[in-house]
């Protein structure tokens, strides 16, 4: 356009409609990026410390969603309360994964573990299976959804739900990393487990806490996206999970900043790509994101290289 020259009313209309296209699709983007940020924290927790990708967390982000169902369904429990019983529960399933999966393979080569993962997800899958069976679950209605209008664009309750309780989350986890006493404990434990210990640190709680910490921000996010979706289902934690760990290795895997940033950027690519591209290539475009960020910078955008010295 140039200074002084009329705007057509018409090409107006469309220009504005574009723009609130395109920024439905970003708050849309932002919404499930705060849910893959959520899970994304779990890989990145783990692989901080131990250097291992725990591939079974996507099935524990699917049974914190079922234990959040089960409570909200059975016991008719208020949200809030579910929401923290269900959180505390993925957090001891997750402490016990660590202790009968990982721990005794610690020091043994990389693949091991990684096998033992697999394992994992299998069972869990088929516990949930066998407990809850194979079909999808609706998810109980936990108050009333309302729809806000602002300049043509949407937002929903479920939707601010979901953003506040997922700044509340990662800002509590950043408070717990950086000013606590475990928090601390944690990132001296990242440096060095050997030094770790050295230093009187009781390295196997420190990872017990942070497999534990991390399951209660899955179950937070399978809660949010019963949510969000209304439905569960024991298969559900596969995509979720690959999606996650995308996300993780988007923003530097073991920086938790960097998977906080990787799940919003994840969440809104996927969008934008399903609106203007198709949106039959919703998955497609998460894991054509993991090839590129592979291909080009393995670290990630907040990764560091590590110089391993011989």
């Amino acid at each position: 356009m140039f200074p002084g020259e009329r705007i057509d009313p018409f090409t107006r209309d469309s220009l504005k409609g574009a723009i609130e296209l395109l920024s439905q699709q970003i708050i849309n983007g932002i919404t499930i990026g705060a849910i893959y940020a959520l899970i994304a924290l779990g890989y990145t927790m783990v692989y901080g410390i131990l250097k291992i990708v725990n591939f079974a967390h996507g099935d524990i982000f699917m049974m914190g969603t079922f234990f959040g169902l089960f409570i909200l369904k059975y016991f008719n429990a208020p949200f809030f309360l579910a929401f923290i019983l269900s959180a505390l529960f993925t957090a001891l399933l997750g402490m016990v994964v660590e202790r009968l999966a990982y721990r005794p393979l610690r020091f043994t080569d990389r693949i091991v573990p990684l096998i033992s993962a697999m394992g994992v997800s299998i069972f869990l899958v088929n516990l949930a299976q066998l407990v809850w069976g194979t079909e999808t679950h609706p998810f109980p209605k936990v108050f009333p959804i309302k729809t806000y209008t602002f300049n043509g664009m949407t937002i929903s309750s479920i939707q601010i739900l979901i953003l506040v309780l997922s700044v509340i989350l990662m800002i509590g986890l950043h408070l717990f990393v950086t000013k606590t006493r475990i928090g601390t404990a944690m990132r001296a434990t990242s440096m060095s487990i050997t030094n770790a210990k050295l230093m009187g640190i009781n390295t196997n709680f420190i990872i017990a806490i942070t497999f534990a910490v991390g399951s209660a921000l899955a179950a937070a996010a399978g809660i949010l996206v019963g949510i969000y979706y209304d439905a569960v289902y024991p298969t559900m934690g596969y995509t979720a999970g690959l999606k996650a760990f995308t996300a993780a290795v988007l923003g530097g895997i073991g920086n938790i900043p960097g998977a906080m940033a990787g799940g919003l950027l994840l969440g809104i690519t996927e969008n934008l790509g399903a609106a203007y591209i198709s949106s039959q290539y919703r998955d497609a475009i998460a894991f054509i994101i993991l090839i590129v960020v592979l291909m080009v910078k393995p670290t990630g955008i907040f990764g560091k290289k590590e110089i391993n010295k011989v």
